[in-house]
């Protein structure tokens, strides 16, 4: 199953960089990076990076994650993939920008 974290490109730039990351300062600040379903994503863009532009779509294996991901209750009462742990460069499946048309992020069709 693929999940699925926004960055703004300077955050994948800098993980691209250093090979290693805590996630954005959120994810600093709760203590785990926090990620999206397919299902989730759309939302978590528009209620978190409205009229952003500089962003990109990071997909994810939750397997290889392992028992560092886990599934908590969070908006909407709905459960959101949570990972305590250290993201590497090694681990996304791919990353794609996540551009802004119209006032809506427009999702890569690598998702459908």
């Amino acid at each position: 199953m693929l999940i699925y974290k926004i960055f703004t490109n300077a955050q994948w730039a800098a993980l691209q960089a250093t090979h290693r990351s805590y996630g954005a300062p959120i994810d600093l600040t709760d203590g785990f990076v926090h990620f999206s379903t397919a299902t989730q994503v759309a939302v978590t863009a528009a209620k978190h990076f409205a009229g952003q532009t500089d962003l990109y779509l990071i997909a994810f294996d939750a397997d290889p994650l392992g028992e560092a991901l886990k599934w908590e209750v969070s908006r909407g009462g709905d459960l959101f993939p949570h990972y305590y742990g250290e993201l590497t460069i090694e681990l996304p499946v791919w990353a794609k920008p996540l551009p802004l048309e119209n006032g809506t992020h427009v999702f890569p069709k690598e998702m459908l």
